[in-house]
Parts: C-alpha cells; sequence; structure tokens
C-alpha cells in the first residue's frame, strides 16, 4: 500500500471515529439534560431465541395515533406523576407551554418512536414481566432514548 492510500485510508478511520464519538456524546447530553417522560406499555411477547432474553415494547400511546403520517410529533402534558397524556399529533416541533414533543416515524409499517426492544440479562425476565412504563429521556427537538422500564408504581425495575 503506498502512503497516498494510507492517508485515505487514516483520514477515513478518523472521519467514522468522530461520527461515533459525536453519536455517543449526543446520547449522554439527551440522557442527561432530557425530561424524564413515562409511557404506558402495551403488551408485547418478550422472548427470542436469537437475541436472547429482551422485551419487545410497544407503547400505548402510539395505538392511539389515528392516521399517522410517515413521521412526525406526538404532542403530550406530563404530570407530576411523570406520565404522559396525549395531547395532539402535529408535523412541526412546536409546542405551548407545559407541553412536550416526541418524534415518531413509521420503520417496516410499524409506528415507533425509537426505542422497539429493552434489552436484559439472561435470566433476569421474571423482574421485567411486570413493567408498565418505559423510562425515556426526551430533548427539546424531540428526540428520545430509552432509559429503562418502571413498575406499575413507576419505579425503576433494576
Amino acid at each position: 500500500m503506498n502512503s497516498k492510500y494510507k492517508i485515505v485510508f487514516a483520514a477515513n478511520l478518523i472521519l467514522i471515529l468522530a461520527f461515533f464519538a459525536f453519536s455517543v456524546v449526543q446520547k449522554e447530553k439527551l440522557i442527561g439534560d432530557g425530561s424524564e417522560v413515562l409511557l404506558r406499555l402495551a403488551p408485547a411477547d418478550p422472548r427470542s431465541l436469537m437475541q436472547g432474553d429482551y422485551m419487545a415494547l410497544h407503547f400505548q400511546i402510539l395505538s392511539e395515533i389515528e392516521s399517522p403520517s410517515e413521521s412526525g410529533y406526538i404532542v403530550v402534558k406530563v404530570g407530576g406523576d411523570k406520565v404522559a397524556e396525549r395531547v395532539r399529533v402535529q408535523s412541526g416541533k412546536d409546542v405551548r407551554e407545559g407541553e412536550i414533543v416526541i418524534r415518531y416515524k413509521t420503520d417496516l409499517g410499524r409506528l415507533t418512536i425509537g426505542a422497539d426492544n429493552y434489552f436484559f440479562q439472561e435470566g433476569s425476565a421474571k423482574k421485567f414481566e411486570n413493567a408498565k412504563y418505559g423510562l425515556l429521556k426526551v430533548d427539546s427537538e424531540g428526540n428520545s432514548i430509552l432509559v429503562g422500564l418502571c413498575d406499575g408504581d413507576r419505579r425503576l425495575i433494576k
């Protein structure tokens, strides 16, 4: 390999690593600064032979969207218990006082907010069977990240 190809290879490697580092920093910022929101879970199958133990998540709030577009925003209000209640669905990020937007999209014909599965250590499925809420962190742009599952008393399952 001549030096020209080595330079191109090194530059591409640096760009790829920078992209991943930027992505990690964005997620960490979202976890640190995002608003906590609890979304009610709808029943889903918690097993996968190929992937190990996980819970396939379906959020009840997505079932409440009638005639969804390819993507958009769910506007929610969060009470003192941090549980989100749907206010409306819209195409933009604009909100009123006390409202939060959560971005949704259609993925393979299914509505998703990005967090479709929750993986946990093999053999610990029993404690996650009683999960009633998904705990998300949401930023002002509507980006969300799943940080855990909560029980019926809204306590984080560890």
